[in-house]
Protein backbone atom coordinates (compact mmCIF):
# COMPACT_ATOMS: atom_id res chain seq x y z
CA UNK A 1 0.00 0.00 0.00
CA UNK A 2 2.79 2.62 1.06
CA UNK A 3 4.47 1.38 -2.25
CA UNK A 4 1.00 2.53 -4.22
CA UNK A 5 1.14 5.83 -2.80
CA UNK A 6 4.39 6.55 -3.33
CA UNK A 7 3.79 5.68 -6.83
CA UNK A 8 1.09 7.95 -6.75
CA UNK A 9 2.49 10.60 -5.28
CA UNK A 10 5.43 10.61 -7.98
CA UNK A 11 2.89 10.89 -10.81
CA UNK A 12 1.09 13.78 -8.95
CA UNK A 13 3.65 16.45 -10.35
CA UNK A 14 3.56 15.27 -14.20
CA UNK A 15 -0.06 15.53 -13.72
CA UNK A 16 0.40 18.95 -12.71
CA UNK A 17 2.38 19.51 -15.36
CA UNK A 18 0.69 18.51 -18.15
CA UNK A 19 -2.22 20.94 -16.66
CA UNK A 20 0.08 23.75 -16.74
CA UNK A 21 1.10 23.12 -20.68
CA UNK A 22 -2.56 22.49 -21.78
CA UNK A 23 -3.80 25.95 -19.89
CA UNK A 24 -0.48 27.46 -21.64
CA UNK A 25 -1.36 26.04 -25.36
CA UNK A 26 -5.06 27.69 -24.15
CA UNK A 27 -3.95 30.84 -23.47
CA UNK A 28 -1.55 30.96 -26.67
CA UNK A 29 -4.83 30.37 -28.87
CA UNK A 30 -6.74 33.01 -26.77
CA UNK A 31 -4.05 35.36 -27.47
CA UNK A 32 -3.96 35.00 -30.37
CA UNK A 33 -7.13 36.14 -31.60
CA UNK A 34 -8.57 33.76 -34.12
CA UNK A 35 -5.16 31.48 -34.67
CA UNK A 36 -7.39 28.99 -35.91
CA UNK A 37 -8.60 30.24 -39.25
CA UNK A 38 -5.87 33.10 -39.14
CA UNK A 39 -7.97 36.02 -40.28
CA UNK A 40 -7.73 38.04 -36.88
CA UNK A 41 -11.22 39.63 -37.29
CA UNK A 42 -10.87 40.96 -33.60
CA UNK A 43 -7.60 42.67 -34.63
CA UNK A 44 -7.40 43.65 -38.24
CA UNK A 45 -11.39 44.57 -38.06
CA UNK A 46 -13.09 45.14 -34.77
CA UNK A 47 -9.76 47.02 -33.38
CA UNK A 48 -8.97 49.18 -36.41
CA UNK A 49 -12.33 50.19 -36.68
CA UNK A 50 -12.79 50.83 -32.98
CA UNK A 51 -9.47 53.37 -33.24
CA UNK A 52 -10.03 55.07 -37.03
CA UNK A 53 -13.64 55.86 -34.87
CA UNK A 54 -11.55 57.29 -31.74
CA UNK A 55 -9.11 58.78 -33.63
CA UNK A 56 -12.07 60.45 -36.07
CA UNK A 57 -12.71 62.54 -32.65
CA UNK A 58 -9.43 64.26 -31.80
CA UNK A 59 -10.04 67.50 -33.59
CA UNK A 60 -9.10 70.94 -32.96
CA UNK A 61 -12.63 71.91 -33.89
CA UNK A 62 -15.79 71.36 -32.67
CA UNK A 63 -18.23 69.75 -34.55
CA UNK A 64 -16.41 68.82 -37.50
CA UNK A 65 -12.80 67.26 -37.62
CA UNK A 66 -9.94 69.26 -38.21
CA UNK A 67 -6.14 68.54 -37.25
CA UNK A 68 -3.43 70.57 -39.05
CA UNK A 69 0.40 70.35 -38.37
CA UNK A 70 1.08 70.16 -34.81
CA UNK A 71 -1.66 71.82 -33.50
CA UNK A 72 -3.00 70.48 -30.20
CA UNK A 73 -5.12 68.12 -31.78
CA UNK A 74 -2.68 66.73 -34.11
CA UNK A 75 -0.64 66.24 -30.51
CA UNK A 76 -2.98 64.32 -28.74
CA UNK A 77 -3.37 62.19 -32.14
CA UNK A 78 0.24 61.52 -32.22
CA UNK A 79 0.15 60.53 -28.38
CA UNK A 80 -2.67 57.96 -29.49
CA UNK A 81 -1.00 55.96 -32.38
CA UNK A 82 2.22 56.24 -29.88
CA UNK A 83 0.44 53.97 -27.87
CA UNK A 84 -0.95 51.80 -30.46
CA UNK A 85 2.66 51.52 -31.22
CA UNK A 86 3.69 50.01 -28.46
CA UNK A 87 0.85 47.74 -28.05
CA UNK A 88 1.60 45.71 -31.30
CA UNK A 89 5.49 45.72 -30.08
CA UNK A 90 7.27 49.17 -31.62
CA UNK A 91 9.89 50.90 -29.73
CA UNK A 92 8.29 54.78 -30.39
CA UNK A 93 9.76 57.91 -31.04
CA UNK A 94 8.77 61.66 -32.09
CA UNK A 95 11.26 62.75 -34.36
CA UNK A 96 12.62 66.99 -35.71
CA UNK A 97 9.39 67.52 -37.61
CA UNK A 98 7.04 65.92 -35.79
CA UNK A 99 6.63 62.33 -37.48
CA UNK A 100 5.81 59.44 -34.90
CA UNK A 101 8.01 56.50 -35.36
CA UNK A 102 7.39 52.87 -34.45
CA UNK A 103 9.48 50.34 -35.16
CA UNK A 104 10.46 46.61 -34.62
CA UNK A 105 14.09 45.21 -34.84
CA UNK A 106 14.29 41.86 -35.60
CA UNK A 107 17.12 39.64 -33.93
CA UNK A 108 19.44 38.68 -36.84
CA UNK A 109 17.33 40.95 -39.01
CA UNK A 110 18.80 42.88 -42.18
CA UNK A 111 19.75 46.65 -42.06
CA UNK A 112 17.40 47.76 -44.39
CA UNK A 113 13.95 48.43 -43.29
CA UNK A 114 10.58 48.32 -45.13
CA UNK A 115 8.76 51.50 -44.40
CA UNK A 116 5.00 51.65 -43.94
CA UNK A 117 2.99 54.67 -43.50
CA UNK A 118 1.01 57.91 -43.86
CA UNK A 119 -0.56 61.07 -42.55
CA UNK A 120 -2.21 61.78 -39.07
CA UNK A 121 -3.11 65.85 -40.43
CA UNK A 122 -6.57 66.12 -41.92
CA UNK A 123 -8.18 68.60 -44.45
CA UNK A 124 -10.56 71.16 -42.75
CA UNK A 125 -14.30 69.36 -42.16
CA UNK A 126 -12.33 66.15 -43.22
CA UNK A 127 -13.38 62.29 -42.89
CA UNK A 128 -12.18 60.15 -40.10
CA UNK A 129 -10.13 57.80 -43.06
CA UNK A 130 -8.22 59.23 -44.76
CA UNK A 131 -4.28 59.51 -43.82
CA UNK A 132 -5.43 57.46 -40.59
CA UNK A 133 -6.31 54.12 -42.43
CA UNK A 134 -3.32 53.59 -43.09
CA UNK A 135 -1.21 53.88 -39.99
CA UNK A 136 -3.78 52.09 -38.36
CA UNK A 137 -3.89 48.87 -40.40
CA UNK A 138 -0.33 48.87 -40.19
CA UNK A 139 0.30 48.67 -36.57
CA UNK A 140 -2.61 46.27 -36.80
CA UNK A 141 -0.64 44.05 -39.07
CA UNK A 142 2.40 44.13 -37.03
CA UNK A 143 -0.06 43.92 -33.62
CA UNK A 144 -0.95 40.11 -35.00
CA UNK A 145 2.43 39.30 -36.19
CA UNK A 146 3.17 40.08 -32.68
CA UNK A 147 0.93 37.99 -30.69
CA UNK A 148 1.26 34.58 -33.09
CA UNK A 149 5.20 34.92 -32.34
CA UNK A 150 5.69 35.62 -35.52
CA UNK A 151 7.05 39.35 -35.74
CA UNK A 152 10.96 38.06 -34.55
CA UNK A 153 11.23 35.91 -37.12
CA UNK A 154 10.85 38.63 -39.87
CA UNK A 155 13.94 39.09 -41.89
CA UNK A 156 13.91 42.70 -41.97
CA UNK A 157 12.96 45.73 -39.75
CA UNK A 158 9.65 47.14 -39.99
CA UNK A 159 8.95 50.75 -39.34
CA UNK A 160 5.80 52.56 -39.44
CA UNK A 161 5.38 56.19 -39.97
CA UNK A 162 3.01 58.53 -39.23
CA UNK A 163 3.67 61.65 -40.86
CA UNK A 164 3.08 64.99 -39.34
CA UNK A 165 1.76 67.12 -42.78
CA UNK A 166 0.62 65.84 -45.94
CA UNK A 167 -2.40 67.84 -46.56
CA UNK A 168 -0.45 71.16 -46.46
CA UNK A 169 -3.14 73.13 -44.49
CA UNK A 170 -1.54 75.00 -41.95
CA UNK A 171 1.74 76.18 -44.29
CA UNK A 172 0.31 75.35 -47.80
CA UNK A 173 3.24 73.07 -48.14
CA UNK A 174 2.39 69.60 -48.58
CA UNK A 175 4.48 66.78 -47.37
CA UNK A 176 6.49 68.69 -44.61
CA UNK A 177 6.53 64.98 -42.58
CA UNK A 178 7.94 62.85 -45.83
CA UNK A 179 9.74 65.18 -47.36
CA UNK A 180 12.06 65.32 -44.44
CA UNK A 181 12.39 61.70 -44.42
CA UNK A 182 13.14 61.41 -48.14
CA UNK A 183 15.47 64.41 -47.75
CA UNK A 184 13.74 67.46 -50.21
CA UNK A 185 12.71 69.13 -47.87
CA UNK A 186 14.13 72.78 -48.59
CA UNK A 187 15.50 74.53 -45.09
CA UNK A 188 14.06 77.23 -46.38
CA UNK A 189 10.28 75.65 -45.20
CA UNK A 190 11.73 76.34 -41.15
CA UNK A 191 10.50 79.96 -42.40
CA UNK A 192 7.44 79.52 -43.93
CA UNK A 193 4.47 81.30 -41.82
CA UNK A 194 0.75 80.45 -41.50
CA UNK A 195 -1.89 83.06 -41.26
CA UNK A 196 -1.21 83.66 -37.55
CA UNK A 197 2.41 84.54 -38.50
CA UNK A 198 4.13 81.65 -36.89
CA UNK A 199 6.92 79.61 -38.58
CA UNK A 200 7.30 76.17 -38.79
CA UNK A 201 10.67 76.47 -36.90
CA UNK A 202 8.01 78.50 -34.04
CA UNK A 203 5.45 75.71 -33.66
CA UNK A 204 8.45 72.99 -33.38
CA UNK A 205 9.69 75.31 -30.67
CA UNK A 206 6.49 75.34 -29.34
CA UNK A 207 5.81 71.56 -28.82
CA UNK A 208 9.92 71.21 -27.23
CA UNK A 209 11.45 70.38 -30.52
CA UNK A 210 14.84 72.16 -31.67
CA UNK A 211 15.19 72.08 -35.46
CA UNK A 212 17.18 74.01 -36.92
CA UNK A 213 18.21 74.19 -40.79
CA UNK A 214 20.93 72.51 -39.73
CA UNK A 215 19.81 69.68 -38.17
CA UNK A 216 17.01 69.49 -40.38
CA UNK A 217 19.51 67.36 -42.76
CA UNK A 218 19.73 64.82 -40.30
CA UNK A 219 16.28 63.73 -40.36
CA UNK A 220 16.96 62.31 -43.87
CA UNK A 221 16.70 58.61 -44.05
CA UNK A 222 20.02 57.14 -46.18
CA UNK A 223 18.60 55.07 -49.74
CA UNK A 224 20.72 52.01 -48.21
CA UNK A 225 18.88 51.52 -45.33
CA UNK A 226 15.88 51.46 -46.81
CA UNK A 227 13.81 47.99 -48.25
CA UNK A 228 10.63 50.13 -49.49
CA UNK A 229 7.91 51.86 -48.67
CA UNK A 230 4.22 50.59 -48.44
CA UNK A 231 1.28 53.04 -48.01
CA UNK A 232 -2.47 51.81 -47.77
CA UNK A 233 -5.15 54.78 -48.56
CA UNK A 234 -8.21 55.28 -49.34
CA UNK A 235 -9.20 55.13 -52.87
CA UNK A 236 -10.54 58.57 -53.11
CA UNK A 237 -12.72 57.55 -56.43
CA UNK A 238 -15.85 55.87 -57.13
CA UNK A 239 -13.49 52.94 -59.63
CA UNK A 240 -13.14 50.36 -57.15
CA UNK A 241 -17.19 50.68 -55.94
CA UNK A 242 -18.14 50.45 -59.54
CA UNK A 243 -16.33 46.91 -59.93
CA UNK A 244 -17.17 45.53 -56.72
CA UNK A 245 -14.02 45.00 -55.03
CA UNK A 246 -12.47 46.30 -52.05
CA UNK A 247 -8.87 46.91 -52.99
CA UNK A 248 -6.23 47.68 -55.77
CA UNK A 249 -2.88 48.16 -56.56
CA UNK A 250 -1.88 52.13 -57.56
CA UNK A 251 0.59 51.82 -60.58
CA UNK A 252 1.16 55.85 -60.58
CA UNK A 253 0.46 59.23 -58.85
CA UNK A 254 -0.28 62.40 -60.65
CA UNK A 255 2.29 65.18 -60.48
CA UNK A 256 0.78 68.05 -59.41
CA UNK A 257 1.32 72.09 -58.70
CA UNK A 258 -0.28 74.62 -56.72
CA UNK A 259 0.13 77.96 -57.42
CA UNK A 260 -0.75 81.38 -55.33
CA UNK A 261 -2.22 84.45 -57.91
CA UNK A 262 -2.20 87.60 -56.53
CA UNK A 263 -4.48 90.37 -57.99
CA UNK A 264 -4.46 93.96 -57.61
CA UNK A 265 -6.21 96.76 -58.63
CA UNK A 266 -7.18 100.11 -57.22
CA UNK A 267 -9.45 100.06 -53.98
CA UNK A 268 -12.12 103.00 -54.00
CA UNK A 269 -15.83 103.44 -52.98
CA UNK A 270 -18.38 100.89 -53.69
CA UNK A 271 -21.15 103.87 -54.22
CA UNK A 272 -18.97 106.44 -56.38
CA UNK A 273 -16.62 105.10 -58.91
CA UNK A 274 -18.45 104.60 -62.42
CA UNK A 275 -18.01 101.29 -63.63
CA UNK A 276 -15.92 102.57 -67.05
CA UNK A 277 -13.16 103.74 -64.20
CA UNK A 278 -12.94 101.06 -61.74
CA UNK A 279 -9.71 98.29 -61.78
CA UNK A 280 -11.67 95.82 -60.27
CA UNK A 281 -9.54 93.01 -59.18
CA UNK A 282 -12.53 90.83 -58.00
CA UNK A 283 -13.98 90.77 -61.39
CA UNK A 284 -10.64 90.39 -63.26
CA UNK A 285 -9.76 86.69 -61.34
CA UNK A 286 -13.74 85.51 -61.40
CA UNK A 287 -12.19 86.16 -65.59
CA UNK A 288 -9.11 84.37 -64.49
CA UNK A 289 -10.96 81.26 -63.04
CA UNK A 290 -13.50 80.72 -65.55
CA UNK A 291 -10.21 80.77 -68.16
CA UNK A 292 -8.75 78.67 -66.43
CA UNK A 293 -12.10 75.93 -66.23
CA UNK A 294 -12.11 76.05 -70.06
CA UNK A 295 -8.69 75.35 -70.53
CA UNK A 296 -8.48 72.50 -68.02
CA UNK A 297 -11.38 71.08 -70.23
CA UNK A 298 -10.64 72.08 -73.54
CA UNK A 299 -6.37 71.98 -73.46
CA UNK A 300 -6.67 70.69 -77.24
CA UNK A 301 -8.15 74.27 -78.12
CA UNK A 302 -5.34 76.27 -76.25
CA UNK A 303 -2.36 74.38 -76.13
CA UNK A 304 -0.28 74.47 -79.54
CA UNK A 305 1.61 71.16 -81.04
CA UNK A 306 4.45 73.37 -79.78
CA UNK A 307 5.16 73.99 -75.66
CA UNK A 308 7.04 76.92 -74.23
CA UNK A 309 10.42 74.76 -75.40
CA UNK A 310 9.56 74.57 -79.03
CA UNK A 311 9.15 70.62 -78.76
CA UNK A 312 6.05 68.71 -79.84
CA UNK A 313 3.62 68.34 -77.04
CA UNK A 314 1.53 65.97 -79.26
CA UNK A 315 1.73 63.17 -76.50
CA UNK A 316 1.18 65.64 -73.77
CA UNK A 317 -1.88 67.09 -74.99
CA UNK A 318 -3.64 63.20 -75.46
CA UNK A 319 -2.96 62.20 -71.84
CA UNK A 320 -4.17 65.36 -70.55
CA UNK A 321 -7.78 64.85 -72.04
CA UNK A 322 -7.92 62.16 -70.07
CA UNK A 323 -6.72 62.97 -66.38
CA UNK A 324 -5.84 66.69 -66.23
CA UNK A 325 -8.12 68.39 -63.34
CA UNK A 326 -7.98 71.87 -62.03
CA UNK A 327 -9.63 73.83 -59.17
CA UNK A 328 -9.51 77.35 -57.35
CA UNK A 329 -10.03 76.15 -53.53
CA UNK A 330 -9.41 79.67 -51.46
CA UNK A 331 -10.00 83.15 -52.46
CA UNK A 332 -9.29 85.77 -49.90
CA UNK A 333 -9.96 89.26 -50.74
CA UNK A 334 -8.99 92.67 -48.97
CA UNK A 335 -10.35 94.71 -47.06
CA UNK A 336 -13.44 92.79 -47.44
CA UNK A 337 -16.13 94.66 -46.91
CA UNK A 338 -19.37 94.66 -48.82
CA UNK A 339 -19.48 98.24 -49.93
CA UNK A 340 -15.81 98.24 -51.06
CA UNK A 341 -14.16 98.02 -54.27
CA UNK A 342 -11.57 95.60 -53.39
CA UNK A 343 -7.98 96.27 -53.77
CA UNK A 344 -6.87 92.46 -53.89
CA UNK A 345 -7.62 89.38 -54.54
CA UNK A 346 -5.46 86.52 -54.05
CA UNK A 347 -6.45 82.92 -54.90
CA UNK A 348 -5.10 79.28 -55.44
CA UNK A 349 -4.72 76.83 -58.33
CA UNK A 350 -4.47 73.30 -57.69
CA UNK A 351 -3.33 71.45 -60.86
CA UNK A 352 -3.06 67.77 -61.76
CA UNK A 353 -1.96 65.48 -64.24
CA UNK A 354 -0.61 62.16 -64.74
CA UNK A 355 1.74 64.04 -67.82
CA UNK A 356 4.44 66.42 -66.05
CA UNK A 357 5.22 67.71 -69.72
CA UNK A 358 1.30 68.61 -70.09
CA UNK A 359 1.36 69.96 -66.70
CA UNK A 360 3.88 72.49 -67.26
CA UNK A 361 2.21 73.47 -70.80
CA UNK A 362 -1.31 74.15 -69.04
CA UNK A 363 0.68 76.07 -66.41
CA UNK A 364 2.61 78.12 -68.83
CA UNK A 365 -0.65 78.62 -70.84
CA UNK A 366 -2.87 79.92 -67.92
CA UNK A 367 0.23 82.71 -67.46
CA UNK A 368 -0.60 83.82 -70.71
CA UNK A 369 -4.06 84.21 -70.71
CA UNK A 370 -3.11 85.92 -66.95
CA UNK A 371 -1.11 88.36 -68.18
CA UNK A 372 -3.61 89.21 -71.25
CA UNK A 373 -6.78 89.37 -68.97
CA UNK A 374 -5.05 91.43 -66.56
CA UNK A 375 -3.31 94.09 -69.01
CA UNK A 376 -6.75 94.36 -70.60
CA UNK A 377 -8.50 95.21 -67.33
CA UNK A 378 -5.54 97.66 -65.73
CA UNK A 379 -5.03 95.52 -62.84
CA UNK A 380 -1.66 93.67 -62.33
CA UNK A 381 -0.88 90.31 -62.08
CA UNK A 382 1.55 87.97 -60.09
CA UNK A 383 1.66 83.67 -60.26
CA UNK A 384 3.70 82.12 -57.24
CA UNK A 385 4.51 78.41 -57.67
CA UNK A 386 3.76 76.95 -54.07
CA UNK A 387 4.30 73.35 -54.52
CA UNK A 388 5.49 71.27 -57.59
CA UNK A 389 5.71 67.54 -57.23
CA UNK A 390 6.61 65.62 -60.35
CA UNK A 391 4.08 62.30 -61.26
CA UNK A 392 5.51 59.09 -60.01
CA UNK A 393 5.46 55.49 -60.94
CA UNK A 394 4.97 52.89 -58.50
CA UNK A 395 7.37 49.94 -58.43
CA UNK A 396 6.39 47.00 -60.12
CA UNK A 397 8.08 44.65 -57.92
CA UNK A 398 6.52 45.88 -54.72
CA UNK A 399 2.82 46.20 -56.83
CA UNK A 400 3.22 42.44 -57.51
CA UNK A 401 3.70 41.10 -54.26
CA UNK A 402 1.28 43.65 -52.90
CA UNK A 403 -1.29 42.09 -55.77
CA UNK A 404 -0.37 38.87 -54.90
CA UNK A 405 -1.29 39.14 -51.11
CA UNK A 406 -4.52 41.42 -51.90
CA UNK A 407 -5.53 38.16 -53.85
CA UNK A 408 -4.50 35.60 -50.99
CA UNK A 409 -6.65 38.53 -48.58
CA UNK A 410 -9.58 38.32 -50.52
CA UNK A 411 -9.67 35.01 -51.03
CA UNK A 412 -8.95 33.67 -47.59
CA UNK A 413 -11.49 36.09 -46.20
CA UNK A 414 -14.49 35.40 -49.29
CA UNK A 415 -13.54 31.72 -50.24
CA UNK A 416 -14.01 32.52 -53.37
CA UNK A 417 -11.43 33.75 -56.29
CA UNK A 418 -12.09 37.22 -57.04
CA UNK A 419 -9.76 37.14 -60.22
CA UNK A 420 -7.13 39.72 -60.87
CA UNK A 421 -6.55 42.21 -58.47
CA UNK A 422 -7.28 46.13 -60.84
CA UNK A 423 -4.47 48.10 -60.76
CA UNK A 424 -4.84 51.74 -60.75
CA UNK A 425 -3.91 55.49 -61.00
CA UNK A 426 -4.22 57.72 -58.53
CA UNK A 427 -5.44 61.53 -59.13
CA UNK A 428 -5.00 62.11 -55.46
CA UNK A 429 -1.55 63.03 -54.12
CA UNK A 430 0.46 60.98 -51.22
CA UNK A 431 3.46 60.65 -49.14
CA UNK A 432 4.39 58.11 -51.55
CA UNK A 433 5.46 60.60 -53.95
CA UNK A 434 7.97 62.48 -51.20
CA UNK A 435 9.20 59.04 -50.53
CA UNK A 436 10.23 58.09 -53.88
CA UNK A 437 12.59 60.54 -53.71
CA UNK A 438 14.09 57.93 -50.90
CA UNK A 439 13.01 54.48 -52.40
CA UNK A 440 11.26 52.05 -54.41
CA UNK A 441 7.18 52.54 -53.52
CA UNK A 442 4.16 50.91 -53.45
CA UNK A 443 0.77 51.84 -52.57
CA UNK A 444 -2.87 49.95 -51.56
CA UNK A 445 -5.90 51.31 -52.59
CA UNK A 446 -9.08 50.52 -50.47
CA UNK A 447 -12.50 50.99 -51.50
CA UNK A 448 -14.35 54.30 -50.33
CA UNK A 449 -18.36 54.52 -50.34
CA UNK A 450 -19.19 56.79 -53.07
CA UNK A 451 -15.73 57.47 -54.10
CA UNK A 452 -15.88 60.54 -51.83
CA UNK A 453 -12.88 61.99 -49.19
CA UNK A 454 -11.91 64.91 -47.60
CA UNK A 455 -15.72 65.46 -46.35
CA UNK A 456 -17.43 64.43 -43.38
CA UNK A 457 -19.13 61.50 -45.41
CA UNK A 458 -16.21 59.55 -46.18
CA UNK A 459 -16.30 55.91 -45.21
CA UNK A 460 -15.03 52.60 -45.83
CA UNK A 461 -16.82 49.54 -45.29
CA UNK A 462 -15.53 47.67 -42.01
CA UNK A 463 -14.80 44.61 -44.29
CA UNK A 464 -12.96 46.58 -46.38
CA UNK A 465 -10.76 47.52 -43.36
CA UNK A 466 -10.47 43.67 -42.61
CA UNK A 467 -9.45 43.54 -46.04
CA UNK A 468 -6.82 46.03 -46.35
CA UNK A 469 -4.82 44.69 -42.92
CA UNK A 470 -5.11 40.78 -44.15
CA UNK A 471 -3.22 42.30 -47.53
CA UNK A 472 -0.64 43.72 -45.39
CA UNK A 473 -0.32 41.03 -43.11
CA UNK A 474 -0.23 38.76 -45.95
CA UNK A 475 2.70 40.86 -47.58
CA UNK A 476 4.88 40.94 -44.57
CA UNK A 477 4.76 37.34 -43.48
CA UNK A 478 5.38 36.55 -47.50
CA UNK A 479 7.98 39.01 -48.08
CA UNK A 480 9.92 39.86 -45.38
Amino acid sequence: MASHLRTHSKSIPCIIIIVIVAFSLLNVTVSTHGLKNELFPEILRDEVVARLHQLGKVSDADGYLERTFLSPGSIRAGTLIRMWMEDAGLTTWVDGLGNVHGRFQPPNAGNKALLIGSHLDTVVDAGMFDGALGIVTAISALKVLNVTGRLRYLRHPVEVIAFSDEEGVRFQSTFLGSAAIAGVLPVSTLQIPDKNGLTVQNVLKENLIETTEENLKRLKYEPDSVLGYIEVHIEQGPVLESIGLPLAVVKGIAGQSRLKVTVKGSQGHAGTVPMSMRQDPMVAAAELIVSLESLCKRPHDFISSDGPDGHCNAFSIKSLAGSLVCTVGEISTWPSASNVIPGQVTFTVDIRTIDDTGREAVIYELSNQMHTICDRRSVSCLMERKHDADAISCDGGLNSQLKTASYAALKRMTGKDIGDVPVLMSGAGHDAMAMSHLTKVGMLFVRCRGGISHSPEEHVLDDDVWAAGLAIHAFLETNL
